[in-house]
């Protein structure tokens, strides 16, 4: 029986660094993505994995320092992969234009851009 694959949506972060990840390591992008799914699954799946101790970390109840390597890079991804979706879901812009103030930022050559409240 011959598979096909489903379409899936990564986040732009991803998507980049399997792009140059797979130009380092002679893959296609799909191909590097697929190798790192594997991984994590190993990982996941490995009985020197404790799940629980993860869960409990990441929900705040346990100390990351109790945790093994393996471990330790499972935790740090999630706190990673939390962050980027924070990030992402960050919109000063709209903050501070409904709040009526100004606000100042760096355009792509690194120019300071002042945008003024606008009453």
């Amino acid at each position: 029986m011959t598979r096909t694959s489903q379409p899936t949506r990564l986040p732009a972060d991803v998507y980049e660094s399997a792009v140059a990840a797979a130009a380092v390591s002679s893959r296609t992008v799909p191909q590097q993505i697929a190798h790192w799914a594997r991984i994590g699954r190993q990982l996941e799946m490995s009985p020197g994995t404790n799940q629980r101790a993860i869960a409990q970390v990441l929900a705040g109840a346990a100390s990351y320092d109790a945790l093994d390597e393996e471990e330790q890079a499972v935790v740090r991804q999630a706190w990673t992969d939390r962050m980027t979706a924070l990030r992402e879901a960050l919109n000063y812009k709209d903050q501070f234009v409904a709040a009526g103030e100004s606000y100042s930022e760096a355009d792509e050559d690194g120019n300071v851009i002042i945008h003024p409240a606008r009453h």
